[in-house]
């Protein structure tokens, strides 16, 4: 993520933060992300990434179980609360009722990918590890693959760097 000079990424929304969309809940997270890499807080962007992608596998799996299962949304929240942290969404949640072939290369990158964001997250969250801007660099990469991985099944062409909010970061 190039650093920028100019305070684009400090623009709020007027809509209440439990009130947007998930995809409105990922730019704001993306954006906030982007000032705290672009203040150097790498530690604090390594967790703002991580809830990112949380929060596109949120996405995915609302679009993707509304489609396949019927459920109503408030069965949905129930297993997405159930299936707490990013690597159970993905094993529990995602994988299994989007592919039909669990090892097809799309999921097991999928999974390989939320893997090493999930590490990453956990040692600063769990171990109180700092980190350095370069880790932080990586993990917003891998981060951002991951989201516009699984949010582009349903976007195709989905780019978080490019979105609206997220691109003047």
């Amino acid at each position: 993520m190039s650093k920028s000079t100019d305070d684009a990424h400090r623009r709020k929304s007027k809509k209440p933060y439990n009130e947007r969309t998930d995809l409105e809940k990922l730019e704001a997270q993306w954006t906030k992300l982007s000032g705290l890499h672009l203040r150097e807080e790498p530690s604090a962007a390594i967790v703002r990434c991580a809830t990112a992608a949380e929060i596109a596998a949120n996405y995915a799996i609302r679009t993707e179980w509304a489609v396949k299962t019927g459920f109503d949304a408030t069965v949905i929240d129930h297993f997405l609360k159930w299936a707490n942290g990013l690597q159970l969404k993905m094993a529990k949640l995602f994988v299994p009722v989007y592919f039909a072939d669990p090892k097809s290369k799309v999921a097991k990158a999928l999974v390989s990918s939320a893997e090493k964001i999930n590490a990453v997250r956990n040692s600063v969250v769990h171990q109180g590890a700092f980190s350095n801007p370069e880790e932080a660099e990586d993990a917003i990469a891998e981060a951002s693959l991951f989201i516009n991985m699984i949010v582009g099944l349903s976007i195709p062409g989905f780019d978080i760097r490019k979105r609206p909010d997220a691109a003047k970061s």
